[in-house]
């Protein structure tokens, strides 16, 4: 080979492994910018890593949940009817365990009313659910005039019926029953109003919901896409086959709805889903990083760190925390005392004890999300809605106490002392005129007190002669306050005529 031929072949060589070494370094900046992207493994280790509770969330304080289905069309005991409604021998609590022997009141119910379970089961509820009065723009102006930042339907209940356009079960709303993509109108609602939309799911449980015997339509295999393919065993282990239906029904949900907020229900914290959590967690986290926003998870850990502590937003069904927790943390609670969904024995709680827990669990860094439940034609029950809109009225005057933040140096003070725990609000007392709830924002310190006091004059112990007071002035009157620093507080004298019907805020600038 001549020495020109050979420099045109080393030249040629040359160019060629230039183009090579440019697209290597192409390909190696496209790979870093998706991993910049899904930076979370599924794995505690890497998700611990990243992970940082959005101070979004905490800011908002207050929502509104939601449970609304095809239970809500025999509106009788609660939204736990269609797996009461198969319990002819024995009654198990939501771990399994044996609550109690003999039919349940909702199995005899359900027989006299409806007929035989195997004749008519819980699937023939679903034709009969229309919600043909339900109008997401009427809900979401109802939310928002209570004060509610966020809302949080229910997307799938135990039941195994999807709120939503589902593209992995053909039992979901847009196919049957109302025929409508419920969770689809309120978000598009929502959003366009200025509303956080979150979604929950509850579908982990579906694979022991429903009690599996031969005189019902329960093991009827037809009908195993709605009532779970469960065998007859009340202690089967989930199967890969139901954890990759549960697997595909969320990433189907996240994909097409991108919720600001995914709430889980507490069957998921059992053992047989260990290997789900993270690598859900991961998704969903890796999907907000997608679409530019973060997102929150929400988990009760029922019975152990299930997520460990820094992962999700922790959850408390029913209950509350007896002190400060630093972490962002919420209560889910529903204004009936005895149901989440509308049942025709409905009972509410009261306006007072809705805003008292809204303010204790926010001076305790905490938000409450409190559930409403429609009737099966889609309206929300006026007595309901008046409760939602006298708690709206209450925060136009006193939102700033509690919108946007932070828990003071001690929650409060006072005798009434709160019980820990999901499940634990029935054993809580009202609050007294000696009580009172800490929240500071701007420079300002909130001291809410949950009761008008005796004689219209207060002490409050914690704040001290170090704490230099400016003003103090009484949300929501026009009254002048006055105010003295002694060695047992800060005394404070108010209008001898009580202002307002629920917790009074006094604002005070240090």
């Amino acid at each position: 080979m001549s020495i020109k031929n050979q420099y045109v072949l080393i030249l040629l060589s040359f160019v060629i492994l230039s183009s090579c070494g440019k697209k290597n370094k192409e390909d190696v900046a496209v790979v870093t910018e998706k991993d910049t992207i899904n930076i979370y493994e599924p794995n505690w280790e890497s998700i611990k890593k990243h992970y940082k509770d959005p101070e979004w969330f905490n800011n908002q304080k207050f929502g509104i949940f939601i449970h609304w289905g095809a239970y809500s069309v025999p509106a009788f005991g609660s939204e736990w009817y269609p797996r009461q409604m198969y319990m002819d021998t024995a009654t198990f609590t939501a771990q399994l365990n044996l609550e109690r022997t003999g039919p349940n009141t909702t199995y005899l119910h359900h027989k006299e009313k409806w007929g035989d379970q195997k004749t008519f089961g819980y699937k023939d509820f679903i034709p009969m659910f229309k919600g043909e009065k339900f109008n997401a723009a009427e809900w979401i102006d109802l939310f928002k005039k209570s004060g509610a930042k966020y809302v949080v339907p229910v997307a799938d209940h135990h039941d195994g019926f999807a709120m939503y356009k589902s593209n992995t079960t053909r039992w979901h709303a847009l196919a049957m029953g109302p025929k409508r993509d419920i969770l689809g109108e309120l978000f598009k609602e929502g959003r366009s109003k200025g509303m956080i939309m979150g979604a929950s799911s509850h579908y982990a449980f579906n694979w022991s919901f429903y009690n599996k015997k031969d005189h019902f339509d329960t093991t009827d295999p037809e009908y195993a896409d709605l009532y779970s393919p469960k065998g007859k065993d009340l202690n089967e282990p989930v199967s890969e086959e139901f954890k990759q239906m549960w697997w595909d029904r969320t990433v189907d949900l996240i994909d097409n709805y991108q919720p600001d907020i995914l709430w889980f229900d507490f069957y998921l914290d059992i053992p047989d889903y260990a290997d789900m959590r993270p690598k859900i967690a991961a998704y969903y986290y890796n999907k907000g990083r997608e679409w530019g926003k973060e997102v929150v998870l929400q988990d009760k850990n029922f019975s152990h760190e299930a997520f460990p502590e820094g992962t999700v937003v922790y959850d408390l069904e029913r209950g509350k925390l007896p002190g400060i927790r630093k972490l962002p943390w919420q209560t889910d609670t529903s204004i009936g005392k005895n149901s989440w969904s509308h049942v025709t024995n409905w009972k509410s709680k009261t306006t007072n004890q809705l805003i008292d827990d809204l303010v204790d669990i926010v001076s305790k860094n905490g938000n409450l999300l409190l559930n409403c439940g429609p009737k099966s034609d889609g309206t929300i029950p006026e007595d309901q809605a008046k409760i939602l809109l006298e708690i709206g009225d209450w925060l136009s005057v006193n939102g700033e106490a509690i919108y946007d933040t932070k828990y003071w140096r001690t929650f409060g003070e006072g005798p009434t002392e709160v019980k820990k725990g999901h499940h634990s609000e029935g054993q809580n007392k009202d609050f007294t005129g000696q009580d009172m709830r800490f929240t500071q924002k701007d420079g300002n310190l909130y001291a809410i007190m949950m009761a008008w006091p005796e004689k219209s004059k207060v002490t409050i112990t914690s704040i001290t002669n170090e704490d230099k007071v400016k003003a103090v002035s009484l949300l929501g009157s026009d009254a002048k306050i006055t105010f003295e620093q002694t060695v047992e507080g800060l005394l404070v004298k108010l209008p001898s005529e009580k202002v307002g019907d629920h917790a009074h805020t006094l604002k005070i600038e240090l």
